[in-house]
């Protein structure tokens, strides 16, 4: 049945419709939202898969070139190939507001495919997809337990803004995605410009309130098109298999419950799998594997809860507001310009900061055009850090979101360009981990850019919170491992500097978080920042005052406009005789602006010189001392800097009459001159008789 509803959301026109397009998905739902445009389907297999517990759900979002009137640049002019890290990031956060809520024991394949039709530059198409994506299941056989929404909210002079324009973002101190439900705050992805904890969680429910009405709109659209919700098969619990693997195996639980060692817990975990699975099966033959191993799962996952919740022990024996040992390095790698290990508990990075020069800059083109990005983070997770053995086969969504997040936290703190012009790259790589490597990652960048002499703000921390909530009853954990993370019900990721929040990501399991509960794991999370600060401090409190010997020197010059043209030369020849003979990299701005990459400040400072008199402009009255190249009966050409020459009318030679130039004048002789006038075509006229008789010939 097609429907279209239309409503307003941040004074711009919002449409939803379906029953036109893509008839044959489960669910589809085309969003415009101003000039932007996104289809959006939901499509599932017909049948459960039998030998898997969990949800296969995969969530794609495309961006294609027409919907802004472009054709792509790469050598096939197609979309093809990897997505780029805006298009993952966007699926990502479409895949954690919706995944917590599909039915208990639904484990049909299901695709989630956003593809971006039209865009019109002011209104981002991630969330309209979004929305799309949860219409788009409302109105399907899909068991899901929606709606849910998105929306943006900026804080722009001491004001929460909804869904603000790019335009208005640049001067934005917050950048917050928040999605919701009806009544609870389902997930949080952003970045902050150093905000007080208060300030963000107000944001961030103003957002969950501000999306109240697209909440409406997609349950008007259920009621007049949605199909009937299809029933789940769930797996029926064996009470005899339950009771069996509970006695069987309760003892071996209790006491992994109590292995603070991640490789020896997991190590016990398999043993007990592979003993309860083999012994079982014979004993329960109708059940299968799966069935054994599930039910495991679920004792395990109960009885560490219930141990958290009932008796306030985690496996590690940790407080619940208490951080791992920290232990922080830096320098440790010779060549790089800068380094770091960072460790906390199990979890380990190394980080490494390389300053770079313009041309180093990240370029990506996407809808809004050619993007240059002068700070890039590239978080590594081998297999081997988590003793797990696999293929290499590039950086996973997983990792291109945790380094995201980082970037995010780290930007904030970053000196500005003007008086920092320096290309930055900071690479984690993770090592170790057992729980909250991309907040290791935010520490050890930090930690890597100050030990590289970058004149950040202020050093920068980042801790993961965990939440158990059985009934009214709650825990709140710092710095989570990684089975409370599995286990738990929310993963809340916090970054800041001690003045305030620059990042943060929040993922849950459950139908909602309240306002209480985020801002109790607000404010024990500052302090486990503060405290992991503290720690930072121990090995390097302030950036260093000089960069590294071996890092690149720039030397910044502001010239005139109009001679970009002779620093470049002819077909760019000028430039790149300047680039070979200083062995130097030179980046030229349309603004005039002139930076110069040496690995040695002498030799930068050679070529600033010889640049300077390419570009110079003559002033009037200042003295030049030039070369004369021309003499005419009426005066000569002195050359006063290369490219640049004026005329010494035979009346301003001398004092005294002067009645043939080349009485008093030779070719190629040095002369001192003083500029009398310029005029507006830019024709000099020059003066030796201005001067002193003494200081008229060198």
């Amino acid at each position: 049945m097609y429907k279209k509803i239309t409503t307003e959301l941040g004074g711009r026109p919002l449409t939803v419709e379906t029953g036109r397009l893509a008839k044959q998905a489960n669910g589809a739902a085309l969003v415009t939202y101003g000039g932007t445009v996104v289809l959006v389907t939901a499509t599932a297999a017909p049948d459960a898969r039998a030998d898997i517990d969990f949800l296969p759900l995969t969530v794609e979002y495309q961006e294609r070139f027409y919907a802004v009137g472009k054709i792509p640049g790469s050598y096939f002019r197609r979309e093809i190939g990897r997505p780029s890290e805006k298009e993952i990031l966007t699926c990502r956060f479409i895949d954690r507001p919706i995944r917590p809520l599909f039915a208990a024991g639904y484990n049909n394949e299901t695709q989630i495919i956003a593809t971006v039709l039209s865009a019109d530059r002011d209104n981002d198409p991630d969330l309209p997809a979004m929305l799309g994506a949860s219409c788009a299941l409302m109105v399907s056989d899909i068991p899901f337990s929606g709606p849910i929404a998105g929306v943006r909210v900026g804080y722009i002079d001491g004001q929460y803004v909804l869904n603000p324009a790019p335009a208005e973002m640049e001067t934005s101190r917050l950048n917050l995605i928040v999605a919701g439900s009806r009544n609870a705050v389902i997930m949080v992805e952003g970045g902050a410009d150093c905000l007080p904890e208060a300030e963000v969680l107000s944001g961030i429910f103003f957002g969950q309130e501000a999306l109240q009405p697209l909440l409406d709109l997609q349950e008007q659209l259920r009621d007049a098109a949605g199909k009937p919700k299809k029933n789940v098969d769930t797996r029926s619990i064996n009470e005899s298999l339950a009771k069996r693997l509970e006695d069987l195996a309760l003892d071996d639980i209790t006491r992994l419950a109590t292995t603070a060692d991640k490789k020896e817990r997991e190590s016990g975990y398999r043993e007990l799998q592979k003993t309860v699975t083999d012994a079982l099966g014979t004993e329960f033959p109708e059940c299968s594997a799966v069935d054994v191993q599930s039910s495991l799962k679920e004792l395990n996952k109960r009885f560490m809860r219930g141990r958290i919740i009932n008796e306030g022990c985690r496996i590690d024996s940790r407080k619940m507001d208490q951080i791992r040992p920290i232990d922080c390095e830096v320098a440790i790698l010779p060549h790089a310009h800068g380094s770091a290990l960072f460790t906390r508990g199990e979890t380990q990075v190394i980080a490494t900061a390389t300053l770079g020069s313009g041309e180093d800059e990240q370029r990506v083109e996407s809808l809004e055009g050619m993007a240059f990005n002068p700070f890039m983070l590239h978080y590594n997770f081998p297999p081997y850090c988590v003793g797990e053995v696999r293929f290499l086969r590039g950086p996973s969504r997983r990792d291109i979101g945790h380094g995201a997040l980082a970037a995010r936290a780290i930007q904030a703190i970053l000196p500005d360009r003007e008086a920092f012009p320096y290309t930055l790259r900071i690479v984690s790589e993770v090592t170790e981990s057992n729980g909250s490597s991309s907040m290791a990652t935010v520490c050890g960048g930090t930690m890597a850019l100050m030990d590289a002499g970058v004149p950040i703000r202020k050093p920068v921390a980042g801790v993961a919170m965990g939440l158990i909530k059985e009934g009214d009853r709650v825990a709140i954990l710092s710095d989570i491992l990684g089975d409370e993370d599995h286990l738990g019900d929310m993963d809340f990721k916090v970054c800041g500097t001690e003045d305030g929040v620059t990042a943060l990501q929040m993922d849950i399991k459950i139908a909602g978080v309240s306002k209480e509960v985020m801002g109790k794991a607000l404010q024990q999370a500052k302090a486990g920042r503060l405290h992991i600060l503290e720690k930072m401090r121990e090995s390097i409190a302030i950036p260093r005052p000089e960069l590294p010997e071996h890092a690149p020197k720039i030397i910044v010059l502001h010239i005139n406009p109009d001679k970009i043209r002779d620093l470049i030369g002819p077909g760019g020849k000028m430039i790149r005789e300047l680039s070979a003979k200083y062995g130097v990299k030179i980046d030229v701005e349309d603004s005039g602006k002139v930076s110069i990459f040496a690995s040695d400040g002498k030799i930068g400072g050679e070529a600033a010189e010889q640049i300077k008199a390419i570009t110079e402009v003559a002033e009037v009255g200042k003295v030049y001392q030039g070369t004369i190249k021309k003499i005419m009966d009426f005066g000569a050409f002195v050359e006063i800097f290369p490219g640049t020459d004026g005329l010494v009318h035979i009346s301003e030679i001398a004092n005294h009459r002067v009645n043939k130039v080349t009485d008093v004048l030779r070719e190629n002789e040095t002369v001192t001159v003083k500029v009398l006038d310029i005029d507006s075509r830019g024709k000099i006229r020059l003066s030796m008789r201005a001067l002193d008789d003494d200081a008229t010939r060198v």
